[in-house]
C-alpha cells in the first residue's frame, strides 16, 4: 500500500486531532447485492450460526487465511464463487491459493449444520485510504453476527484515485457520511464518483483556533476529553443522531462514515453502532485499537518526520488507546446512565429503528 503521509499531511492530520478534540473538550464530549455480495436465502439468515470465531485475511502473496471455530460441528466447507475451495471441521485455519483476482473476495463459510457466514477480509484496499475497513464481521453475545458489505467506516477520502472510486461504486456504496468540521472539508475534500451522496454530520461543529499540548501527557489527556466531548456534547449527539438516523435506513446501504484519520470521530461512531447491535465489549475495543495496525505505516512517518522531542509530544494524537474509548463509554454512564439511554436521548434512536438496524445487520 502506498505511503500517503507527507509532512504537509502530517501537519494536517495532528491539527485536526488537536482542533476536534481539544475544541471539542474545551467546549464540553454477510450483506446485500454488491459486487459479489449476494444474500444468502432467507432461511440460511434465521437459522443458528455455530460459529464462536471466523476471519478472512488477505495475504501479501494473493492467498487468503480463514480461521474458524464452530463447536459441535464436524465438517465445514469453504467456497468461493459457489466452489468448494477448502474443508475443514470445527475448529480450522486453512490457506487458499490460486483463486482468480478479485476486488474483494468473499467467502462462503457452510456448516454441515446451521447457518453460514458470508465474509471477506475487513479491510478493503484503496489506493487513497489507509483505514477503509467493512464494520461487519463480529459475533455478539447473542450469537449473532454483524453482516459485511453494508456499512464500512474509513479515513479521509480527498486522495481517492479513479480506480478507488470505482471501486466503491462496485461496493454498492450510496451516501458517505463526513464527519469532519468546516476546515477540513475545505482544505481536503471528499472526491467521491459521482451518484454517491455526501453528507456533513460534523461531529465538533466549527471550531476557529486550538492549543496545541505541551507534554506527552497534555496530548494523551486532551484526546480522552475529547472522546468524553464526543458524548457530551450537543453539537456531537446530533452529527451522530444523524448519523444514526441514516444507518437504520436499508435503502441507503452500503454506507460509510469517515472522519480524517478514521480512528477518534469515525471510532466513536463504530463503537457505538456495534454496541448498539449487542457485540461484546472486548470485540468493540479490538475493533477500536486496530486502527494502530492499519495505521502504523502512516504514524511512523508522521513521527520519523520530527524532532523526537516533538514526536513525544505528537504520539499521543495519532495513537488509539484503550483509556480514549474507556472514556467514552465512562462519559456515556455519566452523562445518560446507560447505554440504552444514551441511544434513545443522545441519539434520537426510537425502538422501532433500533430494531430495523439490528433486523437488517444482524444474522443467525
Amino acid at each position: 500500500m502506498k505511503n500517503l503521509t507527507s509532512v504537509k499531511a502530517v501537519s494536517t492530520l495532528v491539527a485536526s486531532a488537536a482542533l476536534v478534540l481539544g475544541a471539542a473538550a474545551t467546549g464540553a464530549a454477510a450483506s446485500p447485492n454488491h459486487h459479489e455480495n449476494d444474500h444468502h436465502p432467507k432461511e440460511r439468515h434465521t437459522a443458528r450460526i455455530p460459529f464462536t470465531e471466523a476471519t478472512v485475511k488477505a495475504n501479501e502473496d494473493g492467498s487468503f487465511t480463514i480461521a474458524w471455530k464452530a463447536p459441535g460441528v464436524r465438517h465445514v466447507a469453504v467456497k468461493a464463487a459457489g466452489k468448494t475451495v477448502a474443508r475443514g471441521d470445527g475448529a480450522e485455519t486453512v490457506r487458499v491459493k490460486g483463486l482468480p483476482s478479485a476486488d474483494r473476495r468473499w467467502f462462503d463459510l457452510v456448516p454441515d449444520h446451521g447457518g453460514s457466514l458470508h465474509l471477506a477480509d475487513r479491510l478493503v484496499r484503496l489506493d487513497g485510504t489507509v483505514n477503509f475497513r467493512d464494520v461487519g464481521g463480529y459475533r455478539t453475545a447473542n450469537g449473532k453476527w454483524v453482516k459485511m458489505g453494508e456499512v464500512y467506516r474509513t479515513d479521509a477520502l480527498d486522495k481517492l484515485t479513479a480506480a478507488d472510486q470505482a471501486e466503491l461504486k462496485r461496493l454498492g456504496v450510496k451516501i458517505a457520511y463526513d464527519l469532519r468540521m468546516d476546515s477540513e472539508r475545505a482544505a481536503a475534500p471528499d472526491k467521491l464518483p459521482a451518484g454517491i451522496r455526501h453528507v456533513v454530520a460534523d461531529v465538533s461543529g466549527s471550531s476557529s483556533g486550538y492549543t496545541m499540548p505541551t507534554t506527552a501527557e497534555a496530548a494523551a489527556n486532551m484526546m480522552i476529553q475529547g472522546e468524553r466531548s464526543m458524548v457530551a456534547s450537543a453539537v456531537s449527539q446530533a452529527a451522530y443522531g444523524s448519523l444514526f438516523d441514516g444507518l437504520s435506513d436499508t435503502d441507503l446501504r452500503a454506507e460509510l462514515y469517515h472522519c480524517t484519520a478514521g480512528k477518534d470521530r469515525t471510532g466513536w461512531a463504530t463503537a457505538s453502532l456495534l454496541t448498539a447491535l449487542g457485540v461484546p465489549r472486548t470485540t468493540i475495543m479490538a475493533d477500536y485499537l486496530a486502527s494502530n495496525d492499519y495505521r502504523a505505516e502512516a504514524n511512523a512517518a508522521a513521527l520519523a518526520s520530527m524532532p523526537a522531542a516533538q514526536a513525544e509530544i505528537y504520539k499521543p494524537l495519532l495513537d488509539v488507546r484503550a483509556e480514549y474509548l474507556d472514556a467514552g463509554f465512562d462519559q456515556v454512564e455519566k452523562s445518560f446512565g446507560t447505554f440504552a439511554a444514551y441511544e434513545k436521548r443522545g441519539l434520537g434512536l426510537t425502538k422501532a429503528e433500533l430494531k430495523e438496524l439490528k433486523e437488517s445487520l444482524l444474522v443467525g
